[in-house]
Formats: structure tokens, sequence, C-alpha cells
């Protein structure tokens, strides 16, 4: 602590990212990165602007984002009118929390959910209720409309959950937004991608129906550009714009020339995403399963990740012996969730060191 230090430095509690651990041989599976590289495409367009001419370096990015709106406009079917870009979605989330959703009435998001959700909360003096998900950890979405449409200032959750996985259905969305049609409903989708083989069940078919839905989408996870630090928001023009003012308000170039034409290179190339988030979902299965062989229980999860619990085994003491192994998953220490770890899906060879640790720890 520090005399210099203001009111509200003094108040946070900061969000805890996940550790980078800088271990030989280490098996990383605590962060929910794409255990796959990007697309070639990718490092192509970077070397291009690198390439063409170096001094641009030197020059600010483009304020708007142009290209990168133009790439996901057109991998959603929306106007660019409709799209909002960010370094990150963590930065898309707190312009969010800042232009739309600190009101009169309370905030609502679930009381196991990213964790980042109260830390914005304080940052901005957003007065909030956390609503108990079910004994299954699934959504209520009738909690939130019992609430009632005067007495709600927004909501915002994961779709699928997280740390949970949960994933909650287009109808039940559809059903909040219709239910509560004066606040405004975020839908935070960084892990949708993994949702399904044949359909991604992401909300923005809702955008065009609902003024008040605003759904967040990262590059980091599907992408595989955890690195270059991506996010983007899809809605109405009249909930961009506010994101939009909030932006110029804090950072007008937010996104580099490279994350710019990095970022719409992933986009662009459909093939190489739909063969990487099959590989993902392919390996959830088979852990999923593995796991299960092992007594864990795991929730169905719709993320590129699982969340299990053994009924006979701490789970503090399964990170610790796994960590004696070189291998890192997650654990939280919240109520309701700490004998849960969350696993992020790595190569089928990563997953299949983790399953043979599990078995050696078990017994």
């Amino acid at each position: 602590m520090s005399r210099f230090w203001s009111p509200v430095v003094h108040g946070l509690t900061p969000y805890v990212p996940g550790e980078q651990p800088k271990l030989a041989n280490l098996v990383k599976l605590n962060t929910n990165e794409n255990p796959y590289p990007p697309s070639p495409r990718v490092l192509d367009a970077i070397r291009t602007e690198l390439g063409n001419d170096a001094d641009r370096l030197k020059l600010y990015p483009d304020p708007t984002g142009t290209q990168l709106k133009a790439a996901v406009a057109r991998h959603f079917d929306v106007a660019p009118e409709w799209v909002f870009v960010g370094n990150s979605s963590d930065e898309v989330l707190a312009h969010t929390f800042q232009a739309l959703l600190k009101h009169d009435a309370p905030l609502l998001f679930p009381d196991i959910t990213y964790s980042f959700y109260p830390v914005y909360c304080g940052l901005y003096g957003i007065d909030f209720e956390a609503l108990p998900l079910d004994e299954q950890f699934a959504i209520r979405v009738d909690d939130y409309l019992s609430r009632g449409a005067d007495k709600v200032g927004g909501v915002i959750f994961p779709n699928p959950n997280a740390p949970t996985g949960r994933l909650l259905a287009l109808d039940e969305i559809a059903r909040l937004a219709e239910g509560l049609p004066d606040s405004p409903i975020v839908i935070d989708e960084a892990y949708v991608d993994f949702g399904g083989l044949d359909a991604i069940p992401t909300a923005v078919a809702l955008v065009k129906r609902h003024p008040n839905v605003l759904v967040t989408q990262t590059l980091s996870k599907s992408r595989s550009l955890a690195g270059l630090r991506v996010g983007f928001a899809i809605g109405q023009p009249a909930l961009i714009e506010a994101l939009t003012r909030v932006k110029d308000s804090f950072n007008s170039y937010p996104l580099d020339r490279l994350a710019l034409v990095g970022a719409s290179a992933a986009l662009d190339d459909e093939a190489y995403f739909e063969q990487t988030r099959r590989q993902v979902i392919a390996s959830r299965e088979t852990l999923s399963n593995d796991l299960a062989g092992l007594g864990f229980e795991v929730l169905p999860s719709a993320a590129n990740f699982v969340f299990a619990r053994h009924p006979a085994h701490d789970a503090a003491a399964l990170a610790a012996a796994l960590r004696e192994r070189s291998i890192i998953v997650r654990h939280f220490k919240a109520a309701r969730i700490d004998q849960f770890l969350r696993i992020t899906l790595g190569t089928d060879a990563q997953c299949a060191l983790l399953v043979q640790a599990l078995k050696d720890i078990l017994a």
C-alpha cells in the first residue's frame, strides 16, 4: 500500500491470470490456449506487412480496424458497422462494462463464472449480484427473469460458461433477451467455436433480432492467437457506438498493424479453422471418456477444456502431484468448485501423458 494510491486502487481485488510457468518438459494445460499453431496465413500476412515497407511501423495503425472489421463481418454475415474490435476480448469486455453495464439497477451474472467480471465491477463502481448456478452448474434463466425487467441493469455470462464449460441453449438466451428488453444482455463467447461439430452455437443470429444483445468473442482460443491479443464484439450499431465512444476516450489505437493483418488472415482461413477446432473437440471427447474411466465426474463441456473432480481425491493434491510431473492444470479455490480441476485440451499426446500421470497418482 501507498499513500499515493487512489481510493479506487485501495478497493481493488485484481484478476489473477493463469500461470505461465517456466518448467522443463512442460505439459501446459492450465490457460485454455489452443494446442495447435495458428493458420499459416497469419505468418504470411505478418511477413507481408513487414516486408512491404518496414517504415510502416513508425506510423500509427488504422484506429478503426477497418480491415479486421470487414473480416469479422464476412465471417458472421453482418455489416461492418455492427462490429467492434479491440485488444483482446478482455479489453472489449472492459469497455462493455463501462459503456453498457453501469446502471442504477444491479448487473447480474452467475456465481461461478469468469472471475474478471467482479473485478470490472470493482474498477468501474458497478453494483452487481451473482446468481447461483443450479446443482448441475447450469444457468437458470428464470432466476434472471424473476427479478423483474425494471430491476436488472444488465446481464452478462460466458457461453459456454467458464470454468464449467456448460452451454446455455440459444432459445434460452432468446427468452432472456425478450424477457428483459430494456437491459443489455452480453454473451461472452470466448469458447463457443468448440460448442458443436455441425453447427457453432453462437448467439450472433440473436443480435439481428434483439437490439439489447451484444456478443463478444476472442481469437485467442479457436484461432490460436492468444499472443496477438485480438477480440471483437457484434451488436446493433447503437451498442457498437457506445463501445467506440469509450474506446476513443481511452485508447484510439488499441490494435497494432501486425495484429490487424494477422487476425484478418486467421478469420479468412475457414478450412484451417474447421480442421483444428474439430481436432480439439475430438480430443475433448476422448479425454472426457478417459477421465470418467478413472472415476472422475466430468461436466458436459462445450469448450476447449474439461471441468472434472474425483470423489476420492482432493483436487489441490491432484494438481500438486501433476505439477511434480511437469503437468500444469488449473485449480480454483472458490466455493462450490474447490474440488474441481479445469483441464485445457492439449494435443492427443499431451492428453495421453496427463491420463497416464493420473493413473499413476490414483494408484
